[in-house]
């Protein structure tokens, strides 16, 4: 009866703080926190079994590292590699290495100062990707370099908490595991052959049992078998003295290339959320508040010490790496704050005997009250720049009306509004799906019909019965949204044809990786008209500009062919591109030596 009584406690903190929190703006991780205080052995002592909460609901930080994973595709971090491991390296390089050296001159040990500054020098990512996408700042200079920042931080947990349960005194690994009996290298070897055994069954028998459990339609069974592989592979790390959290990051990677990974995602993200919620509601109720009424200027000091280190440090890095002074100046205030990361470390380093017990008390104290003031720092820094505007409630989708399109256009913007009115004109049905809310009102003042909702979810492409369509017009402007709504249809919809709209050749790229075959970058053949025109308005006879124009769009055509296969490669991409353009010099150079006659296309 008492495990019943703490969950409707738990529930019913949640339910009253976050709601609260994120309408004044100060996010949900807070109001996880705060109520977690409240309920704790700090406040009104309703649930004192923190421990034991503690340790389950680190399940929530396995099933996000596994996230995490899954969005690890080898693309997608080469082709952040300079911001993700340049300017994210440089943040946790530096700022650990100034904090360890503070900690070490107040007389700390060499390796729990070095815990202290790594663990401070990471910040939230669910705190601040919540924060950017509120502010609608994700595209913004500040916001991709802030998502690269913490992705690097995300990926550099990973061999903290591998090596950690190595560094105590002969103290239990994560997860109450025990390393196996027997020497350290015998210990070695066997955790090198889980690690290998990971990896070759998450490549050869994962994907194939995931393929016979989906041929039987069995979505539960599926959702089930996603968890069995999360725990399975966090309970064999834990069993060769690992982390938990090493495996469940491990199989998100093997996993991040299948066809299943967003359906993958979905079936976690629910689970991943509940934990996350109950982890942070855990961690309010263990920070240690009789630190601040007893050490108030101690505290106090320490969290706006660490908060103007790293906005410094921030600043100073985003200034070095291009950014203007207004970009690294958000840049600094968004990400000033310690991470949810931190309480796991500093936790399993206590746990260790790394660090000492009060040390990690006060350190998740300063990590608790820096997230608490993240958002009024921000506010503070709007309030000196800009009008402070609050964001708006959140819009729910359209409802999709009964109907038989034989085209879906998913982005209603220029590029899809002028694919509508052709269609509108040979009275061909169609269905139009806009994400911004703010582009559907504009366009609905002008009597089009439009519906607001992300192409994205599969929930609503089969409302828009995409199984029925014949074409899938792909319009959407941001290039990481039409790459993830492109993978859904190909992986739902294989027999929907997509006819997409590129918005340069790396875009084009990622979309035939994923399958696409009709694609236009949006202003190539724009372009070619008006260099047609320019040829003319030169003197060269029309016949001869179009000629002109087709060869070179034929040229460049089998050019971005030939950059598809090495666009992972730069170098070679780059060869690719220097030898096409020779080439197509080579073959004007032959055809204005030819004896034409043509004194036109000379005189050009």
């Amino acid at each position: 009866m008492s495990l019943l009584s703490d969950a409707a406690i738990f529930l019913g903190a949640a339910v009253v703080a976050v709601p609260l929190f994120k309408r004044i703006g100060l996010g949900a991780v807070l109001g996880y926190l705060v109520a977690g205080g409240l309920i704790g052995p700090w406040g009104l002592r309703l649930v004192t079994n923190v421990e034991a909460i503690l340790h389950f609901s680190e399940l929530g930080v396995v099933l996000l590292l596994f996230l995490i994973g899954l969005e690890l595709q080898p693309s997608r971090l080469w082709v952040l590699r300079r911001a993700v491991f340049g300017l994210g390296g440089a943040q946790v390089a530096v700022t650990g290495a100034l904090i360890a050296a503070i900690g070490v001159a107040l007389g700390l040990r060499v390796d729990a100062a070095a815990i202290a500054g790594v663990g401070l020098s990471l910040s939230s990512t669910a705190f601040v990707l919540q924060i950017l996408a509120e502010k609608g700042q994700m595209q913004a200079q500040h916001g991709r370099s802030a998502f690269a920042i913490l992705l690097f931080q995300d990926l550099a947990v990973i061999p903290l908490l591998a090596v950690l349960p190595l560094l105590g005194p002969g103290a239990p690994a994560e997860g109450g595991g025990a390393p196996p009996e027997g020497g350290s290298l015998a210990s070695s070897l066997t955790a090198v052959a889980v690690v290998l055994a990971v990896v070759v069954g998450g490549r050869y028998l994962v994907r194939p049992a995931f393929r016979a459990i989906a041929a039987a339609h069995a979505h539960e069974i599926f959702t089930a078998a996603a968890l069995l592989v999360v725990l399975g592979s966090a309970l064999l790390m834990v069993h060769v003295g690992l982390s938990m959290s090493l495996g469940a990051f491990m199989a998100g990677v093997l996993l991040a290339d299948s066809e299943y990974r967003h359906e993958l995602e979905a079936d976690i993200e629910p689970f991943k959320g509940l934990l996350m919620g109950l982890f942070f509601i855990a961690v309010g109720m263990s920070a240690n508040i009789g630190l601040l009424a007893d050490q108030p200027a101690l505290v106090l000091g320490l969290v706006v010490g660490v908060m103007a280190l790293k906005a410094a440090v921030l600043f100073g890095l985003g200034r070095a790496s291009g950014h203007g002074a207004g970009s690294a100046r958000d840049l600094a205030l968004t990400l000033p704050q310690g991470g949810e990361f931190a309480f796991v470390l500093f936790g399993l380093a206590a746990a260790q005997g790394i660090l000492d017990r009060r040390l990690s008390e006060l350190l998740v104290v300063v990590v608790t009250l820096s997230m608490a003031l993240t958002p009024l720092l921000i506010a503070a820094g709007d309030a000196l720049v800009r009008r402070w505007r609050r964001p708006g409630p959140a819009r729910a989708f359209d409802a999709i009306e009964d109907s038989d399109p034989r085209v879906i256009i998913a982005g209603y913007g220029r590029f899809g509004q002028i694919v509508s009115r052709v269609l509108r004109t040979r009275k061909i049905p169609f269905t139009a799906l806009e994400a911004s809310a703010a582009q559907v009102d504009f366009v609905r003042q002008y009597g089009n019909k439009i519906y607001y909702g992300d192409a994205s979810r599969l929930d609503l492409l089969r409302a828009a019965r995409a199984d029925k369509a014949k074409v899938f017009v792909l319009a959407i402007d941001d290039v990481a949204s039409s790459v993830k709504t492109a993978e859904v249809v190909k992986r739902h919809f294989p027999n929907l044809e997509i006819y997409a709209r590129a918005r340069n050749r790396q875009h084009a790229y990622q979309l035939m990786d994923v399958g696409v075959k009709v694609l236009e970058r949006e202003t190539f053949l724009s372009s070619l008209e008006v260099a047609e025109r320019v040829l003319e308005g030169l003197g060269m006879r029309p016949p001869d500009a179009r000629a002109t124009v087709e060869r070179f769009r034929a040229h460049d055509e089998q050019a971005l062919l030939r950059g598809h296969a090495v666009h992972n490669d730069e170098a070679k991409l780059i060869q690719t591109a220097k030898q096409a353009a020779l080439e197509l010099e080579s073959l004007f150079e032959a055809d204005a030596s030819a004896p034409s006659g043509d004194d036109e296309a000379a005189a050009v």
